[in-house]
């Protein structure tokens, strides 16, 4: 293992690679997914085949198109196996064997995130099908397509990538079975696992593949991981396998080892111990989080039995030269022809968007954005995302003129970064904005006006409107770029996320206390009513949430009611794997802090009914609810909140609702985290919250929203 593997030096941008010979083949107008389609191409052979559960849209909003046109431009010949019938290996085979590696990803989503729901129960729909059809993937896909391309295929390697291997990287605990699974890399069985967004790690692979190396050898390229039998001599582990607390007198604790001419790995907690302890679970999780800055993370090992999972340090971020170059690939912007007509949600979701960014700063615990994407933001220059503008106009058919969101993983957080690199270098911070925005974090948001101004003035350009979750607490800091938000981009509803209300669940969640929120509000109705716009805001929330007790959620049910809202759908926190959350969820202990066994132990809403309740809070108007809520208001010594009148929460014993709520006017929502947009409601569900119309009164009501929210997937 040479020590390398820690520097942060880039040898060659992803565009300084000398193309590899099948250059000459020329640009695909789609990558192949059929032989037909390969010899129209010319193609003997592909030399990288990627199998993916989504539908293949060639689009850059797409992983599989991402991956594939990068590694065209490096003239490789990529093939597509979109959504395969993983019962049998004929679908498989239908490229035949590539000359390097298949390349096995879930699609944008987990697979299982994708087919259950927080409840899990089946969801009967997937949004990256054509025509929304659900079942068109197996339930861990990336183990499946893995096993079906090794029974295939049994001497061509294979990569696992995508968000599902990603938060799977090692040990952890999964919500659906109710126990903490292996390392994927163990039950895919694949040579090599690639982690958050692989242009720069899968770029230099297939290259030194293409020379000669073998798969076996290559263990030295950031964001990637492997299994081995032994660990490398020149590397000094650091024993972090036991709690601080239980550690040998003398033993040198992890953060004390910076000696930068030897490389220090970190050795976990392993799966037999995270299995059985919950305690060393939650310190297992604390370390890896610790080590996700590239600037200094060490390598990770974790055994297996009597092997070890190696994790490399987090990818270099991507130059903004760079993230132009990959995203103005020649992507057509539109699904492969075979899905004719059919309709694709998540791509209809895109393709009038254009994202400005990776990355996020802002470590929700509950997100699993950092531990895919990472905390450093990388940002595309103005003038590429301006020629993206021009491309939709140009390709996308039906633009009619709207650009439905400039944004990313967050709306506004485009160009900002650590003031000092020196500081960034060597930061451990879990988040830039939490529990305070940190003084060395660049939060000027100028440019993003001037570059929202910009798009409006494209040609055909109408409105340019922000979809993606809007960071209130950097916002309030930088009115104007409230003012040119509220003013010129909002088309009716502005969606935000406080999550809670209640100090206990945000501290969890690492956001800021709800204050804020109020801050932000009362700008968004000054510069509301100032350009004459009757607009909303919308806001979003968890149930469920660890640190949640119920008397939170009952004084978020109070806030609701005091402002107005009706949720009309909402979400129960859903544990992903690696997310801090889902730690706090299986131990009980907050990974926050310093792990020890007697360390701050976490309520946590566990169970049917609990979780059930918990929801019921959010939807306190329901009268399906009103039963349950009545024994646990009684419980809690709490019945001054139910009888008639419009200052209780809910009317009492045996009421059905007749003239429940008269004389006030409720704004209804949905409160929700598939990231995908619903149809507006009818017309006879048009109520409006008086007390939460915002701006001048125009005479003419608007449909509530329906709302839709970030993905929590990435």
């Amino acid at each position: 293992m040479s020590p390398t593997i820690t520097d942060t030096h880039i040898d060659r941008k992803l565009f300084e690679y000398r193309p590899y010979w099948a250059e000459c083949f020329g640009i695909a107008p789609f990558l192949p997914t059929s032989r037909e389609e390969m010899d129209a191409l010319g193609w003997d052979s592909c030399d990288v085949i990627i199998v993916t559960g989504d539908a293949y849209v060639d689009h850059v909003s797409f992983g599989m198109a991402v991956i594939g046109r990068v590694l065209e431009a490096q003239g490789f010949r990529v093939g597509i196996i979109a959504q395969p019938d993983w019962r049998s290996t004929d679908d498989f085979m239908r490229l035949g064997p590539p000359n390097l590696y298949f390349g096995v990803a879930a699609g944008n989503m987990d697979s299982m995130i994708n087919r259950y729901t927080a409840d899990k129960r089946i969801r009967s729909d997937d949004s990256y099908t054509p025509g929304n059809v659900g079942g068109k993937r197996p339930d861990r896909a990336v183990i499946v397509y893995s096993q079906r391309c090794r029974e295939a295929y049994r001497d061509v390697p294979v990569v696992i990538g995508s968000i599902e291997a990603s938060l799977r990287r090692i040990a952890h605990f999964d919500y659906w079975s109710e126990k903490v699974r292996r390392s994927v890399l163990m039950d895919a069985k694949a040579d090599l696992l690639m982690y958050g967004n692989a242009e720069r790690a899968i770029v230099a692979l297939t290259h030194r593949l293409a020379a000669g190396e073998s798969i076996s050898s290559i263990r030295d390229l950031r964001g990637t991981a492997f299994v081995t039998s032994s660990l490398p001599p020149d590397v000094r582990v650091v024993d972090e396998s036991s709690l601080p607390d239980e550690r040998p007198a003398g033993q040198v604790r992890a953060l004390r080892m910076q000696q930068p001419d030897v490389v220090s790995a970190i050795r976990l907690p392993s799966y037999e111990q995270v299995r059985d302890d919950r305690a060393l679970y939650a310190h297992a999780s604390r370390l890896l989080h610790r080590e996700t800055n590239p600037g200094n993370a060490r390598p990770l090992i974790q055994s297996h039995g009597d092997r070890y999972v190696w994790l490399n340090p987090p990818p270099i971020p991507l130059t903004t030269e760079e993230m132009d170059w990959v995203f103005e690939r020649p992507f057509r912007r539109v699904p492969h022809p075979a899905y004719g007509d059919a309709k694709i949600p998540a791509y209809e979701m895109i393709r009038f968007s254009v994202n400005i960014m990776r990355g996020c700063f802002g470590g929700c615990t509950f997100c699993s954005i950092t531990e895919h994407e990472g905390r450093i933001i990388q940002s595309r220059s103005e003038e590429s995302i301006l020629k993206e503008i021009q491309e939709i106009r140009e390709k996308t058919p039906g633009f009619t003129g709207v650009i439905s969101d400039l944004g990313g993983p967050t709306a506004n957080m485009w160009r900002l970064q650590c003031k000092d690199p020196k500081v960034e270098a060597s930061c451990r911070r879990l988040s830039c904005v939490h529990p305070t925005i940190c003084s060395n974090l660049n939060t000027d948001q100028k440019p993003l006006v001037q570059l929202y101004r910009n798009a409006r003035a494209e040609e055909g350009v109408k409105k340019v409107l922000i979809a993606s979750g809007l960071r209130y607490d950097l916002a309030v800091r930088e009115p104007e770029y409230v003012r040119e938000l509220v003013t010129e981009h909002v088309g009716g509803y502005l969606k935000i996320a406080p999550e809670h209300t209640e100090a206990g669940p945000l501290d969890k969640m690492m956001k800021p206390g709800i204050g804020t929120y109020d801050e932000f509000k009362a700008m968004f109705d000054q510069f509301s009513e100032e350009a004459g716009k009757e607009q909303y805001l919308i806001p979003y929330f968890i149930a469920g949430h660890p640190g949640t007790s119920d008397e939170d959620m009952l004084n978020l049910a109070l806030w609701l009611k005091e402002n107005g809202f009706r949720a009309d759908q909402v979400q129960n926190f859903y544990p992903s794997p690696m997310a801090t959350a889902t730690t706090m969820y299986h131990t009980e202990k907050n990974p926050l802090k310093r792990i020890g066994r007697e360390s701050e132990h976490v309520v946590i809403p566990r169970g049917t009914r609990q979780r059930r309740l918990h929801k019921a809070f959010l939807r306190y108007h329901d009268p399906d609810n009103w039963r349950l809520l009545r024994k646990v208001l009684t419980a809690m010594g709490r019945d001054d909140l139910m009888g008639p009148g419009t200052d209780k929460l809910l009317p009492g014993f045996g009421h059905q609702g007749a003239g429940y709520g008269h004389g006030k006017r409720y704004q209804t929502f949905k409160t929700q985290h598939t990231g995908l947009p619903h149809n507006p409601r009818g017309p006879e569900d048009r109520t409006v919250s008086l007390g939460n119309r915002q701006g001048k009164r125009t005479g003419k009501k608007k449909s509530p929203p329906s709302g839709r929210s970030r993905s929590r997937q990435g």
